[in-house]
């Protein structure tokens, strides 16, 4: 089943990536969170952004979804420049499914209203269509046996899944995923990493940020090194964890293989 928002994975990485990042700057302060970032991501192709915390990984996907306003540069989603009005940026957020940390379900909706409210709201859905799709999408991910409940009534691995199905709803065009397991018991990770990786093969476009680095190795299409702020390096998984290109890729791989060691 090809679900809202795929692609066939062999006509993948076609034509005008989804999403172009052009010399990014962005700035808290005095502090440089993003430093001349430049990227592409092309059509069905998954990107793992990797790198030691403070790097700006969380900040580049929150400005492709325009929660953080960039200062420098030009950001464009399937080829259409991100706009700078509030009232243009909702339609462009539509487009662009985002997962959390914290899973971010409205807590007071039950996990089916979760995943209609977009479609409904914003997409003009109507409401028995929006519930097929919801359930139909909660079944993909594994939680449609809980779509009656309040989301505190879940796991911590089914919220996150949940999560995904509400981002999926609103068929985007591409998925960014904000360390989607960092908030979760080591034993309900693999379960969120399984519908991760399910969605990638149906050829959904997906930029991850992520320190699960099997992950990275076995799904990404690309692996994107940040450090202080800048790309340091994008190279291929085989590539990246057999061979990085730079010392400090190479620094960040070997502390990373002591903890798991460890």
């Amino acid at each position: 089943m090809i679900i809202p928002g795929t692609v066939d994975r062999g006509g993948a990485h076609a034509g005008e990536p989804v999403v172009r990042l052009e010399r990014v700057g962005k700035h808290f302060g005095n502090l440089h969170v993003l430093d001349d970032v430049s990227l592409t991501l092309s059509r069905g192709e998954v990107a793992a952004v990797v790198g030691p915390s403070g790097s700006g990984k969380s900040t580049l996907c929150r400005t492709i979804n325009a929660l953080e306003r960039i200062d420098s540069g030009s950001i464009y989603l399937d080829g259409v420049l991100l706009p700078s009005k509030a009232a243009q940026l909702q339609r462009v957020r539509a487009d662009v499914g985002m997962v959390f940390q914290a899973f971010n379900l409205f807590p007071h909706m039950t996990v089916l209203q979760n995943v209609i409210v977009g479609p409904i709201h914003v997409r003009k859905m109507s409401k028995a269509q929006a519930v097929e799709q919801a359930m139909r999408l909660l079944d993909r991910v594994g939680v449609k046996d809980q779509a009656d409940k309040l989301p505190a009534r879940l796991s911590g691995g089914q919220q996150q899944r949940a999560a995904i199905a509400r981002a999926l709803a609103m068929n985007p065009k591409v998925m960014l995923f904000d360390e989607p397991t960092s908030a979760l018991d080591p034993e309900m990770v693999e379960e969120v990493l399984d519908a991760m990786k399910d969605l990638a093969s149906s050829g959904m476009t997906m930029l991850v940020v992520t320190h699960e680095m099997t992950f990275a190795r076995q799904v990404a299409d690309k692996v994107i090194f940040m450090c202080e702020g800048h790309i340091v390096e994008t190279s291929s998984p085989e590539q990246f964890f057999s061979d990085p290109k730079t010392e400090r890729a190479r620094q960040f791989l070997s502390k990373m293989h002591a903890v798991t060691i460890h």
